[in-house]
């Protein structure tokens, strides 16, 4: 692709476009992994995942899509050798009762599905005719040959399925799953000595959350106390537990996860917790709060910077620039903070730059060299995309930048709900 052809910038700085793919006329993207010159794209609306071939990341190729069951999800999936792990749960924005997202992010979720008292939902997790019609639990797929991604594992889960998965190899997979019987997602542990028959190991949730065994909430019904996910580093998952905020777990006995430590700073600050991202040897935690209405109609959303020298007390030390070269609250769709680059191995490591998607203000770069003073280096944000793959009535025709990833050369790959594959360069 020459750079005449490649989709111009409403605003670029220190990052420079280089490659982009619609994905075989699919370029709606959630999560994004490069591994091996290959990108594995969870599709949120074309029900599925692709396989990007960006060895050539000027020439990316299209080279692999592989279809959900119906009425189910892929959005979130990992690599690590000769393994991906994917997703599988309700498609959530497929169902008329989320066609208003605050529905979605709004109030126990298990309710709306459907699924919080153990047997009330009508969906299939196994594949068997017992009326539900998504398929609910994890595949595992052999990528040793990238274009041709072949399953030889699933772990089927009674409920509305799994959300996001964390595996960096060896035994232990870390999933969030939305169970019968349980208000939202909890955290569970998923044991992979055997990654043609994954099965559940331990699992973890905050008080209120089994109505199954007869607990009752003690927050508001408003409120979505649920695990996004927890990224896990040494013994310890970081959990995003959205409107709870932050929930650090000790899993040295992946059988019998506990509680370490539980901040929550919402109210007053807006929830939504989405992301955790441990810099081990600084002693700092990255934590990412999502925007999840438009225009800012549930407030400003910050990425924090934690000091945890001291694990049971962790505090919060800084927050990083809210982009502002724009008025990007007014223009449209969500605005603030979505995801982070999550320092996979194997991909680009630092505890000094951290890049994150900030949804209709594009792609942000900031140093925290200084912890107490981060400072934005870098930003992309795409022009509009040329169509809608969101088929939800009333969303806007503006970028909504979801993932970031940056492989070990340095090079920014990120993705929109409708905008397809963004290679970039980082020039700061």
């Amino acid at each position: 692709m020459s750079p005449a052809d490649l989709p111009v910038a409403d605003h670029a700085r220190n990052l420079r476009l280089i490659g982009h793919s619609d994905q075989g006329g699919r370029p709606d993207g959630v999560q994004l992994m490069v591994h091996r010159g290959y990108a594995y794209v969870g599709h949120m609306f074309s029900q599925g995942f692709s396989v990007i071939d960006v060895r050539d990341p000027r020439a990316p190729r299209p080279v692999h899509y592989e279809k959900a069951p119906p009425m189910t999800w892929n959005i979130h999936l990992q690599t690590h050798d000769d393994l991906l792990l994917v997703i599988n749960a309700k498609d959530m924005f497929a169902d008329a009762a989320f066609a208003d997202e605050r529905n979605y992010y709004t109030g126990a979720l298990g309710k709306t599905v459907g699924t919080a008292a153990a047997g009330d939902a009508k969906g299939d997790t196994t594949g068997d005719a017992t009326g539900r019609s998504w398929t609910a639990g994890l595949s595992v797929f052999d990528i040793s040959h990238p274009e041709a991604p072949r399953c030889i594992g699933f772990m089927p889960v009674d409920g509305g399925g799994i959300h996001r998965i964390w595996y960096t190899g060896g035994r232990w997979a870390y999933v969030s799953a939305l169970l019968d019987g349980f208000t939202d997602y909890i955290f569970l542990v998923v044991d992979m000595a055997d990654p043609t028959r994954p099965r559940p190991a331990g699992r973890f949730w905050l008080p209120g959350m089994n109505l199954a065994a007869g607990e009752q909430p003690d927050w508001p019904a408003q409120r979505r106390y649920g695990l996004h996910h927890a990224t896990v580093s040494g013994t310890t998952a970081y959990g995003a537990w959205r409107d709870a905020g932050l929930v650090m777990i000790d899993v040295a006995d992946p059988h019998a996860p506990r509680l370490l430590t539980h901040r929550n700073w919402s109210p007053p600050f807006g929830g939504g917790t989405h992301n955790c991202l441990h810099l081990p040897e600084r002693d700092l935690l990255v934590v990412l709060d999502e925007a999840v209405l438009d225009n800012q109609e549930d407030g400003l959303k910050l990425i924090w910077l934690f000091d945890v020298r001291e694990p049971t007390n962790p505090v919060s030390i800084a927050t990083f620039p809210t982009p502002a070269e724009a008025d990007y609250a007014a223009k449209g769709g969500h605005f603030g903070p979505h995801n982070i680059h999550e320092n996979r191995p194997g991909s680009f490591v630092s505890s000094e730059l951290i890049f994150a998607t900030y949804q209709n203000a594009g792609v942000r770069v900031f140093d925290i060299r200084n912890p107490y003073q981060p400072v934005e280096t870098a930003a992309f944000v795409p022009a509009a995309p040329p169509r809608l793959v969101d088929h939800r009535p009333n969303r806007p025709l503006v970028i909504q930048s979801c993932d970031v990833f940056v492989d070990a050369s340095g090079l920014v790959f990120s993705n929109d709900y409708n905008g397809g594959l963004y290679i970039m360069e980082y020039l700061g």
